[in-house]
């Protein structure tokens, strides 16, 4: 960048702080600062909440890796990172159900209620993982617009732009995060099309359209992965369950079924960037984005900067307030105590915490690619847990059997050391495909295990079941 553009952006980053900040609302009470409710006691419209969960999980990492698909699979790409965001109507669903049938207040204290505190505990590491990792592969994105990773300019805007989004999600807690959301929103789907407006008209929607190929070796796989992975992977994000509890059933359902909608457009819309990079023979990189931008001149470069700014920082004030509630409200249920009186506080420095220690691998350089530790396969056994969770009565063994598998399963993964045999088609993702499909087989079977061998042996008993 050159003085005058350097100055101009890093001052984008002041800016966007000191706005956000002037604007979102300050809670003064818990009702506030972890449930979004208003200063009367009104839980967020709507609207609001169906905005929030759009943009909360429109992550800057997710619509980088979007256009990185396209530019390797075509469209077959984006639509199979697309397909991650029906992973919000089937939470929706769910947990409505877990709601209006179960009673269930809270991810958590129904955990505990139906499984026990020990699968409370496991969940709550598992979240608190994820949690760590949308801190700072979220703010590396935004770095990578400012310097090579490394670099002083790469790690000091990524920590100007943590340090303005802490700034105004302590002001409010979820209920500054929503109100954001909504301006985020807004914000980044005019942005979007501004971008789009640079890169699509270089070619002929059927030109657009017609990249990529319907086979398993390329993309397809993928995209099944997808499929399967929405029956669990969206119940390990307390940026999404967190908004499934804080408005009325069905305002819930609606708003968590149009924001699935709302947000599998717009990250196939993005995906089309990269197949503008396919198309214009750019070389596939980490980061196809911030490639194309640097080619948009000054304005498709702010644009794009934007982008990724607004994304970034609504799942950042997200996943501060979803931290700040995992251990100040949570957590202490967990231990078989109450929340502290000072749980607000506690979660004001559970922020701050997170702000240092969340952006450490940020700092080290590591691929945002890898932002995945607890990945989609380490959490498949979270499907039949919420599935099926009215099939079975209290059972402790019903989780820990279908959780660890997926974990399991998962450290396999990582490791390479599922046998080729599990592969279903010869694409790059193969293994994970077969991985994903074998595993939910293997998870389901183990979570009604102990519900048969109960049957089985009242059966031989002689009691009816």
């Amino acid at each position: 960048m050159t003085g005058l553009q350097g100055f101009f952006f890093w001052g984008f980053l002041l800016a966007f702080g000191i706005v956000m900040y002037m604007v979102v609302p300050r809670s003064k009470d818990e009702a506030g600062f972890f449930s979004g409710h208003d200063a009367n006691g009104r839980p967020a419209s709507e609207w609001a909440l169906m905005m929030s969960i759009f943009i909360s999980w429109i992550f800057a990492k997710s619509v980088t890796n979007a256009a990185n698909l396209g530019a390797t699979y075509g469209i077959v790409g984006g639509l199979a990172y697309a397909a991650y965001w029906l992973s919000i109507p089937v939470a929706g669903v769910v947990i409505y159900r877990m709601r209006t049938r179960q009673g269930a207040t809270g991810m958590v204290p129904f955990l505990i209620s139906k499984y026990g505190r020990g699968a409370a505990l496991a969940f709550s590491l598992a979240i608190l993982i994820r949690l760590f990792n949308e801190v700072w592969s979220n703010t590396a994105v935004v770095g990578g617009y400012y310097g090579e990773s490394g670099s002083a300019g790469f790690i000091g805007s990524a920590l100007l732009f943590t340090a303005a989004v802490l700034f105004y999600s302590l002001k409010g807690g979820l209920r500054s995060s929503i109100f954001s959301d909504v301006i985020q929103a807004v914000v980044f789907m005019l942005f979007l099309g501004v971008v789009l407006a640079y890169v699509l008209p270089s070619h002929a929607p059927s030109d657009l359209l017609s990249q990529g190929t319907f086979a398993l070796d390329s993309g397809v796989d993928l995209l099944l992965v997808a499929l399967l992975q929405a029956l669990s992977y969206p119940f390990h994000d307390p940026v999404l369950t967190d908004r499934g509890f804080i408005t009325r059933e069905k305002t819930m359902l609606r708003a968590f079924i149009v924001a699935g909608v709302l947000g599998f457009l717009a990250i196939f819309a993005f995906s089309l960037v990269g197949v503008h990079a396919r198309l214009e023979g750019l070389s596939p990189s980490g980061n196809v984005p911030a490639a194309v931008a640097r080619g948009l001149g000054m304005a498709g470069f702010f644009a794009m900067i934007v982008v990724m700014v607004t994304s970034a920082g609504s799942t950042l004030d997200s996943t501060f307030t979803s931290l700040s509630k995992l251990v100040a409200r949570e957590l202490p249920l967990v231990a078989g105590r109450l929340p502290s009186p000072k749980a607000m506080t506690i979660g004001s420095l559970t922020m701050v915490s997170f702000t240092f220690l969340g952006n450490l691998p940020m700092i080290a350089g590591t691929d945002i690619l890898k932002a995945t530790t607890i990945s989609g396969t380490m959490v498949i056994g979270l499907a039949p847990i919420f599935l099926f969770s009215g099939r079975v009565g209290y059972s402790p063994l019903s989780f820990h059997l279908s959780f660890w598998i997926g974990i399991g399963l998962g450290v396999l993964q990582v490791l390479d050391l599922i046998p080729p045999t599990w592969a279903i088609g010869s694409g790059k993702y193969g293994v994970l495909l077969g991985t994903n499909l074998y595993g939910l087989v293997l998870c389901t079977v183990a979570f009604f295990l102990p519900l048969a061998i109960s049957r089985y042996r009242l059966g031989r008993a002689g009691v009816a079941v």
